[in-house]
């Protein structure tokens, strides 16, 4: 396992870390409690030390079941969300910040996170959206400097709008974040135009989140994957779009010429290459999915020569709206 620093808040993360929305969460159906701490323990033992979580994954129990690891291994980084108290996905530039994050919701949100977690301190505390419209707008900034002078957070974060990595330049230039967590895989290259110079010229730590396009660059969702009923995927790949996925990984994996069955390294190899990027969040219910996600980041960075072919299967489709 190779680490990468968080931008300038000087933390050492592993460049594979460990996402938990679908750990105690309802969104992504199977999987079990004792099968998620299986897979967060093996991939500590694997080197991965950065486990990004929300209060809203499973209202609250993926946060539990990650404070349940953090008391056996007190090493390993927490980064948290909190929720716009008007629960918008995705955020509007039309909603006042207050209604969204007012200090007051920001503190008990982020109080509520830290008895979920059973930690007096949460690394990297972010918010679960964010509209560039609040920069200087309501109270929420003073709400985060009084949970860092009380000791409570270290770092302050945004989890970007999916689709939308534009939509947070401003709040980079102003100095005010520690962390931006985006979307940005082979499909969404987008935060490479923007997003990732603003950073890098801000020292801001990037954490790059859907590295695998909610499964599709898994090569495993085919025309005939039928997801349960309530699975977020369900809707994510409706209608004509597993199709649609299946043409467009066969033609990477063609082009790479590799077998398909490689791709879910490549996805991940990938999203390392820019510098910037501090470390990258696969979803990981399984102990399987640990190791092979781990062996990926252990491979090394891509061929000049593999990355222009990447680059050729850029392709904008906004499925979350």
């Amino acid at each position: 396992m190779r680490y990468r620093r968080l931008g300038r808040t000087g933390l050492e993360v592993s460049e594979i870390g460990f996402g938990t929305w679908g750990v105690g969460a309802d969104a992504w159906k199977g999987g079990t409690d004792s099968d998620s701490l299986a897979a967060m323990q093996r991939a500590i033992e694997l080197g991965v030390n950065f486990i990004d979580t929300a209060i809203v994954y499973g209202s609250g129990h993926s946060e539990k079941l990650v404070g349940q690891i953090k008391r056996e291994h007190p090493e390993v980084m927490i980064a948290s969300k909190v929720n716009p108290a008007n629960w918008e996905w995705p955020a509007s530039d039309k909603t006042p910040a207050d209604e969204a994050f007012s200090a007051a919701h920001v503190i008990a949100r982020t109080e509520e996170s830290l008895r979920n977690l059973g930690v007096e301190v949460i690394d990297v505390q972010q918010f679960h959206v964010w509209s560039d419209a609040w920069v200087g707008q309501g109270t929420w900034l003073e709400g985060i400097e009084q949970l860092k002078r009380e000791g409570k957070i270290r770092f302050f974060g945004v989890s970007v709008n999916d689709a939308q990595p534009n939509s947070v330049l401003k709040l980079v230039e102003s100095g005010q974040v520690d962390s931006v967590q985006v979307i940005y895989n082979i499909f969404d290259q987008a935060p490479e135009d923007k997003l990732f110079p603003a950073c890098e010229q801000r020292d801001v730590g990037i954490i790059v989140r859907v590295p695998f396009d909610e499964g599709a660059l898994t090569g495993k969702v085919t025309p005939d994957t039928v997801f349960e009923k309530g699975d977020f995927r369900a809707d994510y790949f409706k209608d004509e779009r597993k199709a649609e996925v299946w043409e467009a990984v066969h033609k990477i994996a063609a082009d790479l010429d590799i077998p398909l069955e490689r791709l879910p390294e490549i996805a991940l190899r990938f999203c390392l290459v820019p510098d910037v990027v501090s470390t990258v969040i696969p979803g990981m219910r399984s102990i399987a999915h640990v190791e092979s996600n781990v062996a990926a980041g252990d491979a090394g960075l891509l061929t000049p020569d593999q990355i222009e072919i990447l680059r050729a299967h850029r392709w904008v489709h906004d499925w979350y709206h």
